[in-house]
């Protein structure tokens, strides 16, 4: 029975030991770097503590007993500085990293270990005999200091557990798992007290077996259950705390993403203004607004403070950071629409007076004249004129509007598509060789109306002369002619359509995107303008270079490219 018992308590030591070395490495992978080396460092201790009790237990002197014993000692109330550096960064709280904090950890662990070395000198830790019941090991007395010890660690290890459950509880999250893992980390405690007055059980602590089920549940139910709550958790504003002085007092974990700055170990007791200058700088403006570039998209946060305070005496202020990009994107559309109406507003009443005037005084002469033929014929050319101003017009302010979805489009079929909708007057569109099979994410019916507005402008300013001419290779024609529109892949993805006319020239290149922009009598210079409005649109661009053959060539970029055709799934009746 004694060998028993003894072999029961160096397994059950053991196992505790040995469970917390193994599941080092799964602690490893967890991703957040404190949190990751809190757990790592908690399971480390935990298991070094469950050892040195296998050690005290199968020692052969009694120098190495004690020796395994003090070992045991130090190690075990060194675990509970990772298990609240565990908890800290785990809730998203920085107390960890806090320089007060730390030195006050440091000094309270040296002088306790202080203590415990040291007693053998004042017997006020622990006092040890020799006994065979109920086998033969070193009995341990614990005397006031060690309850005190003990109770300032579970006391702070209470703090810990009270952050997880603020948390948990905040999020609305089933705190049942913890509190199960609180309570079997507190069972040897019972052990503990049994053991001074029970010879069934030997005179020793039994806190390390409690720690090591603790340390080793937390992980695996961190890594299964409790990372939601930590992901969860992230969805919180960024809010950064100071104090009454504007010293750094804490912030979340969702601040130091958006302000790397307060990520250095010295952040927290800095002034804010030594650490995240443009914090303050902010709250000073009329418009609280900052923007940062995040995930390759810009975002715009607005900042704001609140105080806080005992009763009547105020300690400090919160700073919190919203996220005011979708807001702030409506607004821009909204601001830039606005500006598209006036725009489009003084273009009607500028451009349509014109042709007006012509209709109105033709009108009346024509109730004048003998012949009014002639007259109505001119007023029916202004009514067709106005009638093309309203009907670009209105093209293009329904093309600057936001796309909401894009889907794959073969540009080498919408092409020939589009050139079907225009006048071509005997020209013949080229498709490159390298068009076949490309497929881009975009609106078609914005892309088609691009493409047919492209080859009008071509056209309608390009073409000089044409002479009869059979079509070749890789070309769709409509007739015979010498004017060809070219439409070809670029390099970086983006596409091209260029014609081997006469060109626009290079002082012009910036402003024939411009409303009413023309050098054609009969247009309405708004084509080249609704096809700015739809590269805008798609977050594209476009840009007029010099085509091959010396002619106009136009390279919309930024395209998103589908690499290959979307697969169609066949339907079953």
């Amino acid at each position: 029975m004694t060998s028993s018992l003894f072999l029961l308590y160096v397994v059950v030591f053991g196992l505790s030991s040995l469970a917390c070395f193994i599941s080092v490495p799964r602690a490893q992978a967890i991703e957040h770097r404190d949190t990751r080396v809190g757990l790592t460092w908690l399971l480390v201790l935990s298991g070094g503590w469950a050892a040195a009790h296998v050690g005290y237990l199968v020692a052969p002197t009694d120098e190495l007993t004690l020796v395994f014993y003090y070992t045991g000692l130090v190690i075990g109330i060194g675990a509970v500085g990772p298990w609240l550096h565990f908890c800290s960064a785990y809730t998203g709280r920085t107390l960890h990293r806090n320089p007060t904090y730390r030195r006050l950890a440091v000094g309270t662990y040296l002088a306790i270990v202080g203590v415990k070395l040291t007693n053998g000198l004042h017997g006020l830790y622990f006092t040890a005999e020799w006994t065979t019941s109920p086998f033969n090991h070193l009995l341990i007395h614990h005397q006031p200091l060690h309850w005190v010890v003990m109770g300032l660690a579970y006391a702070l290890s209470f703090v810990g557990f009270f952050m997880l459950l603020e948390l948990f509880e905040r999020l609305n999250h089933d705190t049942t798992p913890i509190v199960v893992l609180l309570a079997l980390t507190g069972a040897p405690i019972i052990l503990d007290i049994l053991g001074a007055f029970r010879t069934t059980l030997i005179g020793t602590t039994y806190s390390p077996i409690g720690v090591a089920i603790f340390a080793v549940g937390m992980l695996y139910v961190y890594v299964e259950k409790f990372q939601t709550i930590q992901l969860a958790g992230k969805h919180d504003e960024p809010i950064v705390i100071l104090d009454a002085d504007d010293h750094i007092r804490d912030y979340n974990e969702n601040a130091r993403g958006l302000f790397p700055e307060l990520d250095r170990a010295d952040a927290i007791g800095e002034h804010i203004d030594d650490v995240v200058p443009e914090l303050t700088d902010t709250l000073e403006d009329d418009q609280p607004l900052f923007v940062r570039e995040r995930d390759d998209e810009t975002h715009w946060y607005r900042l704001g403070e609140s105080p806080f305070g005992a009763g009547n005496t105020e300690l400090g202020r919160i700073l919190t950071i919203a996220d005011i990009t979708e807001q702030e994107r409506y607004r821009q559309e909204l601001e830039a629409q606005n500006e598209r109406l006036e725009s489009f507003a003084s273009m009607i009443s500028h451009d349509l007076r014109n042709p007006l005037s012509v209709a109105n005084g033709h009108l009346e002469m024509a109730r004048e004249s003998d012949e009014p033929a002639k007259h109505l014929a001119i007023v029916e050319e202004s009514h067709d004129r106005m009638e093309a101003l309203i009907q670009d017009v209105l093209t293009l302010a329904r093309q600057g509007n936001p796309i909401d979805e894009l889907e794959p489009v073969e540009v080498g079929a919408l092409a020939p598509a589009a050139w079907e909708m225009v006048d071509t007057e005997g020209a013949r569109l080229r498709l490159g060789d390298d068009l076949e099979d490309r497929w881009v994410r975009a609106d078609p019916d914005r892309l088609q109306q691009l493409l047919e507005n492209l080859f009008r402008n071509a056209i309608e300013h390009g073409i000089t002369e044409s002479s009869a001419e059979p079509a070749g290779d890789g070309t769709v024609s409509t007739s015979n002619a010498s004017f060809t529109v070219t439409v070809g892949v670029l390099e970086d993805n983006g596409f091209f359509v260029e014609d081997d006319g006469v060109g626009i020239p290079a002082e012009d290149r910036e402003t024939v995107f411009d409303s009413g922009y023309t050098t054609n009598p009969d247009g309405t210079g708004l084509g080249l303008a609704i096809v700015a409005e739809i590269v805008d649109a798609h977050d594209w661009s476009i840009r007029v270079a010099e085509g091959t053959d010396g002619g106009a060539r136009f390279e919309i970029t930024g395209v998103d490219v589908v690499s290959t055709a979307p697969v169609k799934t066949a339907s079953s009746d």
